[in-house]
């Protein structure tokens, strides 16, 4: 009866540790992480300081061992909090972060345009270099979400995604 028992009690822990876990991936997120969340809130969910970004800075964090890019600017927080340190953008290479419709590392671009061809505003364009030359063979699938003013992008090498990024759109 005690092995029953300290195997219910192993499963029940087990399965509510997964449960935990939140590989989502939307215009808004990277996991636990979120456009325009407070860096105090991010550094507490990270277990580590976050510094704010100067366009070099890297903020390389791990969530259930898989990195996380976070960048953090000050006056990004809205009109409820303008001088707020929030999170602007996030980016990660992780195969485990996935859409609800499941793309992310790993898919590939003909993928991307089937599952959101419907989506009321998407592009794919060629990566360019700094010199504006095409790179063959690179580019990036982008989904703009104008309500919230942010845009989820994929990026593709040889036709699979190897990066996504969601960001403030100052755009919008």
């Amino acid at each position: 009866m005690k092995k029953i028992i300290s195997l219910f009690v192993f499963v029940l822990t087990f399965g509510s540790l997964v449960a935990q876990e939140n590989f989502e991936v939307s215009t808004l997120r990277i996991g636990p992480y979120k456009i325009f969340m407070e860096k105090s809130e991010a550094e507490k969910i990270a277990g580590t300081k976050i510094k704010i970004s100067d366009g070099q800075q890297k903020n390389f964090v791990k969530y259930n061992g898989e990195d996380i890019n976070i960048e953090v600017f000050q006056g990004y927080g809205g009109s409820a909090k303008p001088d707020a340190v929030t999170i602007a953008g996030m980016t990660t290479t992780s195969k485990k972060f996935r859409t609800k419709s499941g793309m992310g590392v790993g898919s590939t671009r003909d993928e991307l345009i089937n599952t959101y061809k419907n989506y009321p505003i998407f592009s794919v364009r060629p990566e360019v270099d700094d010199n504006g030359k095409r790179i063959k063979d690179a580019g990036y699938f982008n989904i703009d979400d104008y309500d919230a003013g942010t845009q989820l992008t994929f990026k593709f090498v040889n036709n699979i995604v190897t990066e996504i990024t969601v960001y403030i759109n100052e755009g919008c």
